[in-house]
């Protein structure tokens, strides 16, 4: 289980990395006088409109969610078939116990 843990952590540590946005190599936007607030938007303006630092990394935020999801799936999965496995054997554990104690 322990195992199992430092895997999904490890895991997790290598996705949160690859999903960390590039910073782009853009030029500063301008300084603005002081007190001044950057204008508020009015109308609508297309995403491939925007500059790039106000798009969202859609794309990658997806496949991290993905990923997550799948990744817990499979720790589920794998978590439940270690159990069941504990359980047969504490079955056939029994069975044999059963088995002796009758032919005594």
């Amino acid at each position: 289980m322990i195992m199992l843990t430092r895997l999904a952590a490890a895991f997790i540590l290598v996705l949160a990395c690859g999903v960390m946005p590039a910073r782009a190599q853009s030029a500063p936007p301008p300084p603005s006088p002081q007190g001044a607030q950057p204008q508020q938007q009015t109308e609508f303006i297309p995403l491939d409109q925007l500059p790039p630092q106000e798009q969202l990394p859609a794309a990658r935020l997806l496949i991290a969610a993905y990923s997550f999801v799948l990744a817990a799936l499979f720790a589920y999965v794998v978590s439940v078939a270690r159990r069941v496995g504990q359980v047969r054997r504490e079955v056939e554990r029994l069975e044999t116990d059963i088995k002796r104690s009758s032919r005594a």
